[in-house]
């Protein structure tokens, strides 16, 4: 097998983000590329060096799966980096609004008794899964020697999404529209901007969560 032949076939092998794929798979035609010149150096003519240098190099069955983990340790570094930084970013913004929300106060102090409860159950759950994301994110970075399975940390994330998502989204539009809530702040221009900032948000994370899914299934 040729250099572009095996190169090929490492490429559809490997799932995983494109830019750190494209990097493994230049780096393995690199390492190819110079062991076929150092044998055509020493004699050999290209084709039956490339071939013997893909030989040495080991079958694409033997070396992708430790290129398959590092693609995977990669989506679990980049959904767990997402998290920590974009999750507490909400519950500050949300913070914000609802201090400078001009709300009634009369309306508000005979708010639903449940209310405060699921308010602060709200950011509980969002704190906790941006702390999740930072220690997933330093177990996949600097932890990444001493955990064995690396595509269990990367699966966790996509499942935390999955379950959190809607249990957030749910209890946040029971505090928007519940009963006996008071006029909310959907028709506020901040609570506007700080909602598309949400979804922004909230679409990268499941754009994120469904690829660390998948992949952690290759590897």
């Amino acid at each position: 097998m040729l250099i572009d032949d095996y190169v090929t076939d490492l490429g559809r092998a490997l799932s995983g983000p494109e830019g750190p794929k494209r990097d493994l798979v230049v780096e393995a035609r690199d390492s190819l590329a110079d062991a076929a010149e150092a044998l055509e150096a020493e004699g050999l003519d290209r084709p039956e060096a490339e071939r013997l240098a893909v030989e040495e190099f080991g079958a694409v069955a033997e070396i992708a799966p430790g290129y398959q983990n590092e693609l995977t340790a990669c989506a679990g570094r980049r959904l767990g980096l997402l998290l920590f930084i974009s999750v507490p970013i909400t519950v500050i913004m949300w913070s914000v609004v609802w201090r400078i929300f001009p709300a009634d106060p009369v309306a508000w102090a005979h708010k639903p008794s449940w209310y405060t409860l699921v308010s602060r159950l709200v950011d509980v759950l969002q704190l906790a899964t941006g702390l999740y994301g930072g220690l997933a994110l330093l177990a996949l970075a600097r932890g990444a020697r001493w955990i064995r399975r690396p595509h269990l940390v990367t699966r966790s994330l996509g499942v935390l999404v999955w379950v959190m998502m809607p249990t957030i989204g749910g209890l946040s539009y029971l505090l928007s529209n519940g009963p006996g809530v008071p006029p909310n702040v959907s028709t506020f221009l901040p609570a506007l901007l700080a909602n598309l900032i949400t979804c922004a948000f909230w679409g990268m994370q499941l754009y994120g969560a469904v690829r660390c899914m998948r992949i952690s299934r290759t590897a």
